[in-house]
């Protein structure tokens, strides 16, 4: 079993043993949503810790999107219900990175690939997440590619 498994399930027994309702139900989703990932296809399989964080930050982005909805709506105590599970997924993924740092890598990636103008995005993109799986979201690394291709 993965690192990352192992520690979800014990913060589990921990959160169930303390009482930490949003902790307990925010882990017990992930590890459902892990689950599902691990027999999703024609047999089952055991998960690794990098597609374990893809599951995550997946889930993340979900109650992001979902908070955002709630908000819009007015619905404010469904928003910070969302936020709070978002924020318990988000000590399990990588620290993301900064704007700036993110700039430095797209701008290696154009230096490297020595393209310009927006017609080359998608190479940019290419060499660009792989170098930042997992760290940055995709609609952010697209904006920034695309400011510095403009």
């Amino acid at each position: 079993m993965s690192a990352l498994k192992d520690k979800l399930k014990a913060d589990l027994s921990v959160s169930l043993k303390s009482r930490d309702e949003v902790r307990l139900r925010t882990i017990r989703m992930a590890l459902a949503a892990i689950n599902v990932e691990e027999v999703a296809g024609k047999e089952a399989r055991e998960l690794s810790d990098d597609e374990i964080i893809k599951v995550l930050t997946k889930e993340a982005k979900k109650r992001r999107e979902a908070a955002e909805a709630f908000g819009n709506a007015g619905r404010e105590e469904q928003a910070k219900a969302e936020l709070a599970e978002q924020a318990v997924l988000e000590e399990y993924l990588p620290a993301q990175l900064s704007d700036e740092e993110l700039g430095r890598i797209v701008d290696e990636a154009v230096a490297e690939l020595g393209v310009s103008g927006p017609q080359a995005m998608g190479q940019v993109m290419k060499v660009v997440n792989p170098k930042v799986a997992g760290r940055a979201e995709g609609g952010r690394v697209a904006q920034i590619v695309r400011a510095k291709l403009a």
